[in-house]
């Protein structure tokens, strides 16, 4: 059974959100302050999806999503009131896997939570793939949903390994923002959408951390993005 965390400090949306996934047959935990979200992040390894309100006290939702990217991966989604791009954004900088603004509907909320998860661990049908992916000094362990480079652990949100290992097999590919966004989100894509493009500048961030002297991803002016030949 997965289990959810809930992080949200207004006590009834947080009842309401733990009573209608658990009906849906996930086992649920909430806080209702940022400093416990973050503790219960750490220290629950099984965590499968945190839900996570940008107003929290203690500590606000976005320094908690700061704080669990240094230590894991576990998808995030953000329920704010604010509506603003530039908010979205910043939270896709900061490594959040999904954005719903309130007041939204439970069932909306169940298709995300389905979605991100289902992206998050793959398709388990695909036995017959390679377990581990390789791209000079990047390695993709598809199994366990883990990076390396140089050895060293890489830190990745859900959509960025996806983005990785869509581009690592298929490695003479030139991917296009709308193939990328509609393979990994599995929606339309907007002509003004930014979000491939945040997440492109993510990744290369954290690859060239790890691996000063390496390029991995080129941009193709006008075209989109493929690995480095």
């Amino acid at each position: 059974m997965k289990k959810i965390l809930t992080a949200e400090d207004d006590k009834e949306i947080n009842r309401l959100i733990c009573e209608y996934l658990s009906s849906q047959g996930y086992e649920t935990l909430s806080t209702m302050n940022g400093l416990d979200a973050v503790r219960i992040v750490r220290e629950q390894s099984d965590l499968s999806l945190l839900i996570l309100d940008l107003m929290l006290p203690f500590q606000s939702g976005d320094m908690v999503l700061e704080k669990i990217r240094g230590f894991s991966d576990i998808p995030v989604i953000v329920v704010s009131a604010k509506s603003e791009t530039r908010s979205k954004i910043d939270l896709i900088r900061m490594g959040a896997d999904d954005y719903i603004t309130k007041p939204f509907d439970l069932d909306e909320l169940l298709v995300r939570v389905e979605a991100v998860l289902r992206r998050y661990e793959g398709n388990p049908h695909k036995q017959e793939e390679a377990k581990t992916l390789t791209y000079k000094k990047l390695s993709l362990d598809i199994t366990a949903g883990t990076a390396t480079v140089c050895g060293n652990p890489l830190t990745l949100t859900s959509k960025e390994f996806a983005i990785l290992e869509l581009m690592l097999k298929n490695p003479a590919k030139l991917w296009s923002k709308a193939n990328l966004f509609e393979s990994v989100w599995g929606e339309n894509y907007l002509s003004d959408d930014s979000t491939v493009k945040v997440h492109m500048s993510n990744i290369r961030s954290k690859l060239k951390k790890l691996d000063p002297g390496n390029e991995y991803i080129e941009t193709v002016w006008g075209m989109g993005y493929r690995l480095v030949s």
